[in-house]
């Protein structure tokens, strides 16, 4: 029976508020549970779980057993359930969408293209399940033939964030998979049921008791556990998305184990549009790309450097659009704007909006929380005149506060968005292609839009640089390699001729 939800399901069977262990739906140990709340409303409207590090060892044992049948599969079958998933996600969207929305704040219309950009990863490893081939080898060594094997490395855990739990999930799992391993999810604590949604809907396709598991936890427990997932010997593999301070504490925890790790860390990514760059295009990408989820995405513009000779019309142009942003819940239809997840990031928001006018800087939209409201609302905020010297240009905002700084040259852009100890994403604007290709060459970023906002598929890697992490997932080869080992084997060849 369906508890008293705020929203409708069509399929009430999808809602799941206890962790997924072995293919049993099961509460933690101890029989505690931590509320989840609407952002929207501030109120609580569930409850999972609050599952600690004693709930670990039992889950990935389980896991391990059945990562003993599950690395034997045919690659074909693997492909064919992950098909089958896809089929049922895509069936079951609009009631995803409406858990993701009462979760995360994010409005329906965002919610639901999470759900479709992230179809693309089981599409995608569904076909990279067959596509896992070995080499043959001739060495100078005579009489000899060296082969290589790649086999999945066991079972992964996956550690990821509140702001696209759908997508988070099947970018990794998919990968996990598709690659033969069994994985354990920790969900963030504000978004653990569209995680166990996704999990019930695996089920339903047909993979194996054990093979995903989720543990779900509250915001005082995620360190114990997190880290009992990291430390435990059965665990060969761990993927974190998240802050740049935590990815280290993973990366130094996983390192007594000599564990493989793929870390995808902070932004704090820059937005470069030059004099000849079409600005309608340019806005454009950066509206999308800026006020999507109130700005918490670890992809989003945090940085906006406008040329000097349209860095006036550009800001006009900016403000103008973005006034019309209608900031409301997110299952408003009207909405096209939500809260901030957490009441944490307000007080992001908040601090870097002061900082900013103490430096100079001016707002011209926005400024502060929305009142009258008991959600976590943040007014859609612009300031001009940023310098090097403002906290939002050192932190990365994850919130819907944008800056405008302006630049004379190309050198003088590159240096100042490269002045970042982040280098997951970069983003310019220009239609000179002798310039097109400098930046490309030399904006310090795992990964560059040109011309485009949108930089993020399932057909290619998405990973940073410097401290936005290492390994890549999604693409071609280079993420399921992230959830495979290479076996060498050599061949002695007697010769009886």
């Amino acid at each position: 029976m369906s508890p008293n939800l705020p929203f409708q399901l069509k399929n009430p069977s999808l809602f799941k508020d206890q962790s997924l262990v072995n293919g049993n739906w099961v509460e933690a140990a101890s029989g505690k549970r931590f509320d989840v709340v609407d952002p929207g409303s501030g109120k609580v409207w569930a409850s999972a779980p609050d599952n600690d590090a004693n709930d670990v060892d039992a889950a990935v044992k389980t896991a391990h057993v059945a990562f003993e049948s599950f690395k034997k599969v045919n690659p074909r079958q693997r492909a064919q359930w992950l098909l089958k998933w896809d089929t049922l996600i895509r069936e079951n969207r609009d009631d995803l969408a409406n858990i993701v929305t009462y979760e995360t704040g994010k409005p329906l219309s965002e919610s639901q293209g999470e759900i479709d950009y992230s179809l693309g990863f089981t599409w995608w490893f569904a076909g990279e399940a067959e596509r896992v081939t070995g080499t043959v080898n001739t060495p100078a060594a005579p009489g000899r033939r060296v082969f290589t094997v790649k086999q999945p490395i066991g079972v992964a855990a996956a550690l990821v964030p509140w702001n696209f739990p759908i997508a988070m999930i099947l970018r990794k799992a998919s990968a996990a998979l598709a690659a033969g391993c069994c994985m354990v999810i920790k969900p963030s604590p504000e978004t653990p049921l569209s995680v166990l949604a996704l999990s019930e809907l695996a089920a339903q396709a047909g993979f194996p008791k054990g093979v995903l598991s989720v543990l779900t936890t509250s915001l005082e427990n995620t360190p114990a556990l997190s880290e009992a997932l990291c430390r435990h010997p059965l665990i060969k593999k761990v993927t974190f998305t998240g802050s740049t301070r935590v990815g280290k504490l993973v990366a130094k925890l996983c390192a007594d184990g000599l564990k493989k790790v793929t870390l995808e860390l902070g932004g704090n990514c820059p937005f470069l549009i030059f004099d000849d760059a079409d600005l309608n295009q340019a806005l454009t990408a950066l509206m999308g790309l800026k006020w999507r989820h109130a700005g918490q995405a670890c992809i989003t513009a945090n940085r906006v450097y406008v040329q000097s000779g349209v860095y006036d019309k550009f800001a006009a142009m900016l403000k103008e659009a973005s006034a019309k942003l209608v900031v409301g819940h997110g299952a408003d239809k009207k909405t096209t704007m939500g809260p901030v997840t957490t009441p944490r990031s307000l007080d992001k928001a908040l601090s870097q909006v002061e900082d900013a006018k103490k430096h100079g800087g001016q707002v011209v939209l926005g400024g502060g929380k929305v009142m009258g409201t008991s959600g976590y609302f943040f007014e859609p905020t612009i300031i001009l005149g940023a310098t090097k010297e403002m906290l939002i240009t050192e932190e990365e905002t994850f919130a819907p506060v944008l800056a405008l700084y302006s630049f004379d040259t190309e050198g003088e852009a590159v240096a100042a968005a490269n002045n970042t100890s982040m280098g997951l994403a970069s983003y310019f604007f220009t239609k000179n292609i002798d310039r097109t290709w400098r930046l490309l060459e030399n904006l310090e970023a795992g990964m560059i839009g040109m011309n485009t906002g949108n930089a993020s598929a399932a057909e290619s890697p998405f990973g940073g640089i410097k401290e936005s992490g290492y390994g890549k997932e999604s693409g071609k080869d280079v993420a399921i390699a992230e959830y495979l080992i290479t076996k060498t084997g050599t061949l002695s060849l007697e010769d009886h001729f």
